[in-house]
């Protein structure tokens, strides 16, 4: 076995660990190193060849490659030390991982801290009973991009799209353009899981139909996909009779959301949030394990890759500052809790002694409101006041919160969304 010692290990080389490793460099870290699984950086982005990414960041429109590359290029530049092709095993609560890679074998890292930064998955046929058999052709819409995107297949040529997520509209664009018939996309919901402009880019302007409140409800075929059974549903969304309709179809895409990759915070006992089904995280992102922090879709699924990166840099300083010692780790914590119409917020608790100048909240709401104002009340005090024209769960909102607002009560601040 290969024994290594570091000042910070980030594990995933996707933006969250990039931006993550890069911060942590420019706090004066002089160990950084990134373990990635797979064989080069960048993780998701490199098979998003569609732009629309670092608008807030870089203030101009870059396909997914092209935002990778600015921060493995910082990576380069700052000397990082990484790991490609290398699997993370375990991690102890000593802060010491055990890894492989074919060209090293066993290795263990002794760390000062740890960034998790593993990403998310996507839901598979299994998460959603679809009656059936299992025929080739059923893919999940991230398989799909990167076997059309990096691969360089076509996996059919008339496709059904189960679900509205992100992925799976930007796929519908994509594989219409690469002659792929798609017949729709059928979302169980009855509103979109998608965010509005991709919704608008990728079907409105395609022509491509979105059923609501419909779902798949059968596969047909055996060794190969044939075609599949759609249905209305109800408001418990259970199918209603009369309402089948069978589509022929050689490629059925799910794009029935993700969750956050998190094995490995599990088999730490790092504490999980069911609502995010991410770790919680406090004001630095440190998780409930001292000395471990996590960034990014690994601790709740963003709907911007910028807010990935931002998240990524905040637990970089953390880990920065807790390596010198200036993370007040003593304090009780504050609870921040979801009031009316949130339906989760991140970070889920503070210690108000170790807060920057604001603290940045990301929260979604339960469901659509038009003319509402988010609320930050502790104590009874209003702390953060805003307008929004209209709010969507499919919409992560972020908001700042003035530190000096806060630091003045040991009590639990409320996120709320309300009407008026």
């Amino acid at each position: 076995m290969k024994y290594i010692e570091t000042d910070v290990a980030v594990i995933g080389g996707g933006p969250a660990g990039l931006a993550a490793a890069t911060e942590a460099k420019r706090q004066g870290v002089e160990n950084v190193l990134i373990i990635e699984r797979d064989v080069e950086l960048g993780g998701i982005l490199q098979q998003c060849i569609h732009d629309g990414f670092g608008l807030h960041r870089f203030g101009k429109r870059l396909s997914g490659c092209e935002y990778a590359e600015n921060f493995i290029e910082e990576v380069d530049n700052q000397d990082i030390d990484v790991k490609i092709k290398t699997i993370v095993l375990e991690i102890t609560k000593e802060k010491i991982i055990y890894a492989m890679n074919e060209s090293e074998g066993m290795m263990r890292i002794k760390c000062g801290a740890i960034i998790l930064a593993m990403g998310c998955r996507e839901r598979t046929r299994s998460q959603v009973f679809i009656w059936g058999t299992r025929p080739s052709g059923v893919l999940t819409a991230g398989t799909v991009q990167r076997y059309i995107n990096m691969e360089g297949y076509l996996p059919g040529k008339k496709a059904v799209i189960l679900g509205s997520g992100d992925i799976g509209l930007i796929m519908a664009r994509r594989m219409t353009l690469e002659g792929i018939k798609v017949e729709g996309v059928y979302e169980l919901m009855s509103s979109p899981g998608g965010l509005t402009r991709n919704i608008c880019q990728c079907l409105d302007d395609y022509n491509i139909p979105m059923h609501l409140s419909t779902t798949v409800v059968r596969i047909h075929g055996n060794k190969k996909l044939e075609g599949v059974t759609v249905a209305q549903v109800d408001n418990n969304r259970n199918p209603i009779k009369g309402t089948e309709k069978y589509i022929e179809c050689d490629l059925l895409v799910l794009a029935v959301g993700l969750i956050p990759e998190n094995e490995l915070s599990r088999k730490l006992e790092v504490k999980i949030d069911p609502r995010t089904k991410g770790p919680v995280v406090d004001e630095s992102f440190m998780t409930s394990v001292e000395g471990v922090f996590a960034a990014g879709n690994v601790v709740t699924v963003f709907d911007l890759v910028d807010y990935v990166s931002i998240t990524g840099e905040i637990a970089g300083r953390g880990a920065a500052r807790y390596l010198e010692g200036n993370l007040n780790l003593k304090d009780e914590y504050q609870s921040v809790v979801p009031g009316e119409n949130v339906n989760f917020v991140v970070p889920q608790i503070i210690r108000k002694n170790n807060l920057e100048e604001q603290l940045p909240i990301y929260f979604r709401v339960k469901q659509k409101e038009k003319k509402v104002k988010v609320i930050g009340e502790i104590d009874g005090e209003i702390c953060l006041d805003k307008k929004h024209v209209v709010v969507l769960p499919p919409e992560m909102i972020v908001e700042n919160i003035k530190s000096e607002k806060i630091k003045s009560s040991n009590n639990e601040l409320t996120i709320s969304v309300k009407v008026g």
